[in-house]
């Protein structure tokens, strides 16, 4: 269904526009659902965007209202309904609390910081990281999952086609995670050496899959990019520290203290790229840093305190689902008021986080251990939330017990990989049913990377792609 199929009741000549409603979102909700035999109407609002989107439905389709409805309200395409004929369009369906917000308050547009790139669609930030969407960047780029383990200090490399161990390499000292340049055309090992001064970053050519020359850096727990791609961010945990670095020889631009955020791990950004919101895993908060001009502007503690560990941004940018450990759950954060606004329980040990390919749900891994270190067969899980609802819609349950810790979506979306860190597996789990198969790796595996991934660039993690 294009742009063509959509039919107004007054003279604008751009009826999506009216709307409020990026195209492409409109199109891509409804092209599986609505046939040539249907017909949707613009009806005029009382002001610019607050147009509404009216389907009249076939007879003989009505039975796909309900399914309709979910699509709509899924991503907010729809103000009042999506209607079968004989119904009232100027009345809102479903209950209130889980309407989405109206399209007249999202902007058109996004004015992101300079050199980042625009925001496609501002209801969606994760648009450019569809099923498939891959950059010219990663061409060559060989099919793999790269497994740092932690204890072995190795990476371990899979096959993702036929889910099998192709190779294994040394790194440095404790390797945390696998990061995905700004670039996408290399892949960093962060080896933080904790209680040691041996730091490094290795850096892996994903065109052949080998490690190159560590780079020396000070306790590397994790590594971002800013926005527009000019720094990296190294997450000096111990050192309650953030060191912007030139994004390719790594060599140091500056360093920004954050002392009141002992435990300085996980990290995401704002929409227009103007502020990053980290966690504070040993001290149960956040601190949010002005990226234009580096410096610190303030630490939220949690309400229930905690061990806060991954933090991901909602699809329309307005609010930070952040994962914690302790209460086992999610809380949601509005950012730019940076404020605690709820708390999803989810399951034991909550830890790692990662968007669909649609941008609709949210994976949430459960770690199974309320502590930093756990036992082997814990009452681990994956949680999936609904974006838009904010509802659990599915658990995954390990056969066994597990540990589910840190990892992302694979390129087609239908696989979700996460390490198994007290139990030295990876677990692939079947985004469409829940299955689960178990790959054996090294010793407490943490942050893997599935690699190429869809998206423009990368913000740095396991796969945080814009």
């Amino acid at each position: 269904m294009g742009p063509d199929r959509i039919e107004r009741a007054s003279g604008d000549p751009d009826p999506l526009a009216d709307l409020g409603y990026n195209a492409s979102s409109v199109t891509r909700v409804l092209e599986d659902i609505v046939t040539a035999h249907d017909r949707v109407v613009i009806v005029p609002g009382d002001g610019p965007g607050r147009s509404r989107l009216r389907l009249s439905l076939t007879p003989a389709r009505r039975n796909i209202r309900r399914r309709l409805l979910l699509a709509c309200a899924a991503i907010g395409v729809v103000v009042a309904a999506c209607n079968s004929p004989g119904s009232d369009s100027s009345q809102p369906r479903g209950p209130p609390e889980s309407r989405p917000p109206s399209p007249s308050s999202h902007p058109s547009r996004v004015d992101v910081v300079p050199g980042m790139p625009a925001v496609a669609d501002p209801r969606n930030l994760y648009s450019e990281t569809g099923a498939g969407m891959l950059s010219p960047a990663v061409a060559g780029a060989l099919p793999r999952v790269y497994v740092p383990n932690r204890t072995s200090n190795t990476v371990t490399a899979i096959d993702p086609a036929r889910m099998k161990v192709v190779g294994q390499f040394r790194v440095g000292a404790n390797p945390q995670h696998i990061v995905p340049s700004y670039d996408l055309k290399t892949l960093w090992v962060t080896n933080n050496a904790e209680g040691r001064t041996d730091g490094s970053l290795t850096p892996i050519d994903p065109r052949t899959g080998k490690p190159g020359r560590p780079i020396p850096v000070d306790d590397p727990y994790n590594l971002y990019f800013t926005p527009d791609g000019k720094s990296a961010i190294v997450v000096a945990e111990a050192l309650k520290r953030l060191d912007f670095r030139d994004p390719g020889s790594m060599a140091l631009q500056a360093s920004l203290a954050v002392p009141n955020c002992a435990g300085v791990n996980h990290a995401d950004f704002s929409i227009d790229g103007r502020y990053l919101i980290a966690t504070c895993e040993f001290q149960g908060s956040l601190v949010k840093v002005d990226l234009v001009n580096r410096t610190v502007l303030g630490y939220l503690p949690l309400s229930k305190g905690g061990m806060p560990q991954d933090i991901r941004s909602s699809p329309d940018g307005r609010t930070f689902f952040v994962a914690e450990m302790t209460a086992g759950g999610v809380y949601t954060t509005d950012g730019d008021a940076f404020a605690e606004t709820g708390f999803i329980p989810t399951g034991v040990g909550t830890h790692g986080l990662y968007p669909s390919r649609d941008g609709r749900k949210l994976y949430v891994a459960n770690r199974g251990s309320r502590h930093v270190h756990g036992r082997p067969h814990g009452p681990g899980s994956v949680s999936v939330i609904d974006f838009t609802t904010r509802a659990i819609e599915a658990t995954w349950r390990i056969p066994g017990g597990g540990s589910p810790d840190m990892g992302n979506v694979g390129a087609d979306g239908q696989q979700l990989w996460l390490s198994g860190r007290y139990d030295d597996v990876v677990y692939v789990f079947d985004t469409r049913t829940g299955h689960v198969t178990k790959i054996p790796v090294g010793r407490e595996p943490h942050g893997l990377a599935v690699w190429p991934q869809p998206g423009r660039y990368s913000l740095g993690h396991t796969g945080n792609m814009r």
